[in-house]
């Protein structure tokens, strides 16, 4: 018996000595931002914390989605060239857009309507884009009005427009911009009509969501984010509200805004119009040939966005990462260009700025974030991808960004 316990004793001790339990986390956001090793844990945090027609909102593309699929997979085909023995013991991470000094090549794209799949909305994706130091874009179509942003982010700011047939209301929005210290006008131009959603079409979803009878399963299997839904202000197109548009006061549907409220008659001309209102550098969002970018660099436009708007407009449109050498390669130094469209990881960064871009920018990655942690969600995909930038280049054998080059890919 004696012999028993001794050895029960010897059992113990060693698995003490060799054990370690972490202690317990009693955040909740904490736990889930654990298990999030990346962008694509995020997407599935979120997808779990969502309702189907909300998520499928964020996450869907336009009719087959081979677009959509192509934007990620443009990155997959590309494999690096690295080198050794080169002392990457500092990398620098450092570069320029539009000018300013930026801590890594990125900027956050427009997106509309953030407080479906958050609260607080754009507020939470610009105070986390403030923090990180990085541009934060906010759409026309935002939940969160310009004047909300400007009060919560004192850092660099982008205001993306459409073309509405009320030219009017479009300059006052460009005037409340600049009043409110927002340095960048991006035009997004590849709306001409809206794209066929078919997740959309599916779900019936409109913004903002309905409650009705076909939703309410959908709701009790989504209890938090229906209790924040029901709790939270209306949601409203903040930036038109009281403008004699479409501003969400009554459920609609996105193509009815875009199909009855946008100007399908836009030209290049018209760019010489936003010109005359806006004094600050312009970005065009939605270039999609080699052409149409030598046209804007020919027109003093100060960048172009590689952009098929995610894979939400005209299906089989090319993937952006396929742009960039030959766009590039046809504008030279005379206007900036960022690929927009399909970055996961800070590897697509890294592939991007060696085939000639000058930036990147993310819009459904820091959705993801939103959706399933909030405003933390976002930091954690902000901080994802600066440290996989900067591990990239130091695995590639590259110090500093103006060292990246197509040398470095196979």
């Amino acid at each position: 018996m004696t012999r028993l316990v001794a050895r029960i004793r010897e059992i113990v001790h060693t698995l003490r000595s060799v054990l370690r339990f972490e202690p317990m986390e009693l955040d909740s956001v904490a736990r889930r931002l654990r298990r999030a090793a990346s962008v694509a844990d995020l997407r599935r945090i979120a997808k779990r914390r969502l309702p189907r027609g909300v998520f499928d909102y964020i996450d869907g593309g336009a009719e087959d989605e081979r677009t959509l699929v192509e934007n990620t997979r443009g990155f997959a085909r590309l494999t690096f060239r690295p080198r050794v023995l080169r002392d990457v013991s500092v990398v620098d991470m450092r570069t320029t857009i539009l000018g300013k000094e930026a801590p890594l090549p990125l900027a956050l794209s427009p997106t509309g309507f953030n407080r479906i799949a958050d609260p607080a909305g754009e507020i939470a994706v610009a105070r986390a884009a403030e923090r990180a130091r990085l541009p934060y874009s906010l759409s026309t179509l935002g939940t969160r009005s310009i004047e909300e942003i400007a009060a919560v982010n004192a850092g660099r700011k982008w205001f993306q427009v459409y073309v509405w047939n009320d030219r009017g209301l479009v300059k006052e929005m460009i005037t409340r911009a600049e009043e409110a210290g927002f340095e960048a006008l991006i035009l997004t131009v590849d709306t001409a009509v809206q794209g066929r959603r078919e997740r959309d079409v599916r779900h019936g979803f409109t913004l903002p969501p309905k409650l009705g009878l076909d939703t309410l399963l959908d709701g009790m299997l989504h209890p938090r984010w229906t209790w924040d839904f029901v709790r939270a202000e209306p949601i409203r197109f903040a930036n038109v509200v009281g403008r004699g548009v479409s501003d969400g006061t009554e459920a609609v549907e996105l193509a009815e805004v875009m199909n009855n409220q946008f100007d399908s008659s836009v030209r290049w001309e018209d760019v010489d119009w936003l010109r005359s209102v806006w004094d600050g550098p312009l970005v065009i969002k939605g270039v999609q040939t080699v052409d149409d970018a030598v046209i804007a660099a020919e027109s003093g436009i100060d960048a172009v966005a590689l952009s098929n708007h995610g894979g939400r407009q005209l299906d089989s449109a090319p993937a952006p990462i396929d742009l960039v050498a030959p766009v590039t390669d046809a504008v030279g130094d005379g206007i900036e260009v960022y690929c927009d469209g399909g970055v996961r990881r800070g590897s697509d960064i890294v592939k991007a700025i060696a085939l000639g871009a000058q930036a990147c920018m993310i819009g459904r990655a820091y959705l993801y974030g939103l959706g399933a942690a909030g405003e933390r969600g976002v930091d954690h995909v902000l901080a994802m991808l600066d440290a996989d930038v900067r591990r990239t280049m130091a695995l590639l054998g590259v110090r500093t960004i103006s060292d990246l080059s197509r040398e470095c890919l196979a």
